[in-house]
């Protein structure tokens, strides 16, 4: 048995469902390829994380709305031809023996058990496309490996308020888990501490990553008809399996809803970040473009992100994030703002059309701003009723926040 990641270790990672919650923002791509901090996709993070790991073997499962997360992976993680490893893409797809596509997470990598086994690695890692941390998972693997276990789930300390909205597992002194319960009421809570947790954060909270010795993976979905990892398959292997808890304490959030995208884009662009991009020891990888920096001319800039190729003329940003090849045009004032860019450059709109991107003397606050927009002049995106959630043809207000679908047009003058 090998002791090495990039031969021993397989990836799998889930591409995600519809994508619902993330809603417009998947409205043409999938949860995963959905842009963020400026120049990354989501499924940059983990795909980096397993890179870092010197996992070399990794699969992503997808399913909905893929055209754009097929070619970001295919353009950005080709391993090379001296390499023993791959980055391949599993889409759901109808067989002579399987005719529905994927019903859930388990359901997903069932349906690929040949390609897992192909893979000849001893050990599986279930991994999601759609979270926001930096893990080295040789780490969780030693783990494994030492506790002798079937199947390993990685873990976060979390405070009885947080407690309530995830999937709570309780385990012993040695971390073996005893109990798993989903979103446990508050009397449920009072039996679920685990030992050696300070006060304040004495609940464990499932993180969706599962890493299991591969022939018990393949055991367990031949022996467990359901579709789901952690409602059908985890709580009756922890039952009858060796089932241990990895504790990671560093920064992890699942961004799966337009207001933890949110902010999670703009805790980002803050002074002290939580979470970095700026780590060389384990970078976040990306597609590799070839485009110029980011022309200023004037302005002011405080807390904000600014990705390459755009043009920012005499205009203001405050804790803000402004994607690939941004148009801001003078006297227009961003706050709390993602902007995502735009896919192309163009000399001049069609007909009476605004440019690519913001136009002069905007006011845009707490708002997304997805791809290929186009904002005519003296527009305000400020949502002056403090509307909690409101659909428009154009726009769509989720939590407060304004976020305006891609390649939509905002004509000159309005008031959203």
């Amino acid at each position: 048995m090998s002791n090495n990641a990039s031969r021993n270790l397989l990836a799998v990672i889930l591409g995600g469902g519809k994508g619902t919650r993330l809603y417009p923002l998947t409205k043409y791509r999938a949860k995963p390829a959905v842009p963020v901090a400026g120049k990354f996709r989501i499924i940059d993070v983990t795909l980096s994380s397993c890179l870092n790991s010197n996992i070399r073997k990794i699969y992503v499962l997808t399913q909905f709305n893929t055209h754009s997360l097929h070619r970001h992976i295919y353009d950005t993680y080709q391993l090379g031809r001296f390499s023993h490893g791959f980055v391949d893409i599993l889409a759901a797809e109808q067989t002579a023996h399987n005719k529905d596509w994927y019903q859930g997470t388990a359901d997903a990598v069932r349906q690929n058990l040949h390609y897992i086994t192909n893979a000849e690695a001893d050990y599986t890692l279930i991994l999601s496309g759609d979270h926001i941390y930096r893990m080295d998972y040789r780490k969780f693997w030693r783990f494994h490996k030492n506790v002798d276990a079937n199947v390993s789930i990685s873990v976060q300390p979390v405070s009885a308020e947080e407690a309530t909205s995830l999937g709570i597992l309780k385990t012993d002194k040695n971390h073996k888990i005893i109990e798993f319960v989903e979103k446990p009421d508050e009397e449920q809570l009072e039996d679920l501490k685990s030992p050696g947790l300070p006060e304040e954060t004495p609940y464990l909270a499932s993180m969706g990553i599962y890493l299991f010795n591969t022939r018990k993976l393949i055991e367990k979905l031949n022996e467990i008809d359901e579709d789901d990892f952690g409602h059908d398959i985890i709580p009756p292997t922890i039952k009858t399996d060796e089932v241990y808890a990895y504790r990671f304490n560093g920064y992890w959030k699942d961004i799966g809803t337009i207001q933890s995208f949110f902010e999670t884009n703009l805790e980002i662009a803050s002074q002290s970040p939580k979470f970095s991009f700026h780590d060389q020891r384990a970078p976040i990888y990306t597609r590799a473009r070839s485009l110029p920096g980011t022309r200023i001319d004037n302005g002011k800039i405080v807390d904000s992100y600014i990705a390459d190729g755009g043009s920012l003329k005499d205009c203001e940003l405050k804790n803000s994030v402004v994607g690939l090849r941004s148009q801001i045009d003078r006297g227009a004032k961003l706050q709390n703002v993602i902007l995502m860019g735009e896919d192309y450059y163009e000399k001049e709109p069609e007909g009476n059309l605004p440019e690519l991107g913001i136009g002069k003397n905007c006011l845009i606050k707490n708002a997304i701003i997805d791809k290929n927009v186009r904002i005519g002049d003296n527009v305000k995106i400020i949502n002056e009723d403090n509307i909690k959630n409101k659909k428009s043809d154009h726009w769509e207000i989720k939590d407060g926040i304004i976020v305006i679908p891609k390649n939509t047009i905002i004509r000159s003058g309005s008031v959203i």
